[in-house]
Formats: structure tokens, C-alpha cells, sequence
């Protein structure tokens, strides 16, 4: 069940009493959209009417009447009932200003959605008594709701594992960080996997560890010293038939 969502505005009206200072008071007239369902369908429009921060008088288009909340309130809502226009022209905000707003928003911004970009990096390395901390950060998504979870070898992981709250940017994007403390194991797979709105499936995004110095080195020293070895044995072949060459022109100038 999704949650209920709102579409509201706000009039409000400040009065203040100056004694040396100013103490404010708000009169204030609050119209809200209340709705769940995606085709509109459980609609209700309030026009609420509050003092301060108390609620005293509130048209609710399911009861189809206002209701009073304090004695002040009681008097107003059983003037405004006795008025057939005002009351009919409350009952059609649902249609006239409920809906057409709610569909601008859920064209515009509720049913968008925006891919994050994922990143896993290496926050500490490990060795044989300290575990490696790894870090899944998901950026610029939208809208907010989204999980990221770990898996070792396709199974989800439940310890060790610790995430920030979904952080707003402040330009409607947000952003989310997960870490995993883990001892690396031979041929163990680990990956962070993201669920959200903007994929079809949940995306798997594999760690692939950097490899340690002596294997970036070895292959390139291995090549380095073959290479070597190759040209000596050309150098030394070379040299090997130009000396037969020689020694066959001298001896038949001999005879």
C-alpha cells in the first residue's frame, strides 16, 4: 500500500500586537489534496481554517459539510453550511483543483525517474589480522527510494555491513553509501547489488580487486628479460654467419 501523498496551499494571515515587541498571530486558511491510489480514485479535499497552530473549522468533501473544532469554530461552520453555493463549489475542488494538480505532479516529477551512478572502491586494504573495507556509493538518483545490498558469491549479505542515510543533494537527486568490512578469500566473488525505480532488475555491479604490485611487475619483467635474451641470440647468430661467410671467401682465394 503506497502512502497517502499531498497536494496543499497555504494562505496565512499575520497579526501583530506591538508591546516593545512583536508577538505574532496567525490566522490561517490550509487546502490539502489527500490521496493514495494512482488513478485518483480515493480523492479527499480539506479546507482547513486554523489560529496559531489550532485546527477550528474544516470542510472535508466526504463528509460534504464543514465541521467546527472549538466554540468559535462551531459558529462559522453553521453559517458556511446554510450556504448551498459555497458548499457546492468545495464539493467540486476534488474535481476542479485536486486532480488536474495531482496529475501535473505525477506527469512532472512523481513518475520520473533517474538511474544512480554506482561506484565500489577500496576504503582499506586488509592484510593477515586486519579485514578490507569496501564502499558501494550510489549517486544522483531519483526519486529517493532505492537499496543496495552485498553479496559474497550471489548470497546477500547480513553483517558487517554498515550504510549512511539517503542524503539529499539538494537539486532533487540523492546520494547513498554502504560499507563492507570482509577477509578476502581465494576466488570469492564479491558484489554490490542496487534496486530502484529506474531499472527494470535489480543491477549487480562485481568488485574486481587491483592486483597486487609483484603480478603487475612480474609479467613485465618476464617480457623485459625475454626480449633481452631473444636479441642476444640474433646478435650471436648474426655474428656466427658472417664469420663462416669470411673464413669461405679466404679459403677459396687460396686455392
Amino acid at each position: 500500500m503506497s502512502l497517502p501523498k499531498l497536494w496543499s496551499l497555504h494562505h496565512i494571515l499575520l497579526l501583530s500586537v506591538f508591546t516593545g515587541a512583536a508577538n505574532g498571530y496567525y490566522n490561517y486558511r490550509w487546502p490539502q489534496c489527500i490521496y493514495s491510489s494512482s488513478d485518483f480514485s480515493d480523492m479527499v479535499f480539506l479546507d482547513s481554517y486554523y489560529f496559531n497552530k489550532y485546527l477550528y473549522v474544516q470542510f472535508n468533501s466526504t463528509v460534504g459539510r464543514f465541521v467546527g473544532f472549538t466554540e468559535f469554530g462551531v459558529k462559522f461552520a453553521e453559517i458556511w453550511n446554510k450556504d448551498p453555493a459555497i458548499i457546492q463549489q468545495l464539493k467540486a475542488e476534488v474535481d476542479t483543483f485536486c486532480k488536474p494538480n495531482a496529475e501535473l505532479y505525477k506527469t512532472a516529477i512523481h513518475d520520473k525517474a533517474v538511474a544512480p551512478v554506482v561506484k565500489l572502491s577500496l576504503v582499506k586494504q586488509g592484510d593477515s589480522r586486519h579485514p578490507s573495507l569496501l564502499m558501494c556509493s550510489a549517486y544522483d538518483f531519483y526519486p529517493e527510494k532505492i537499496k543496495v545490498s552485498w553479496l559474497r558469491d550471489g548470497a546477500v549479505v547480513t553483517s558487517d555491513v554498515t550504510s549512511t542515510e539517503k542524503m539529499a543533494n539538494g537539486d532533487w537527486y540523492h546520494q547513498i553509501h554502504t560499507e563492507l568490512e570482509y577477509t578476502p578469500k581465494a576466488g570469492e566473488k564479491i558484489s554490490c547489488m542496487v534496486e530502484h525505480a529506474s531499472f527494470k532488475k535489480p543491477m549487480i555491479y562485481d568488485w574486481n580487486p587491483p592486483l597486487p604490485e609483484f603480478e603487475w611487475n612480474g609479467p613485465l619483467l618476464f617480457t623485459a628479460g625475454a626480449a633481452g635474451l631473444m636479441l642476444g641470440i640474433i646478435t650471436a647468430a648474426a655474428g656466427f654467419i658472417y664469420y663462416k661467410s669470411t673464413s669461405t671467401d679466404e679459403i677459396l682465394v687460396l686455392h
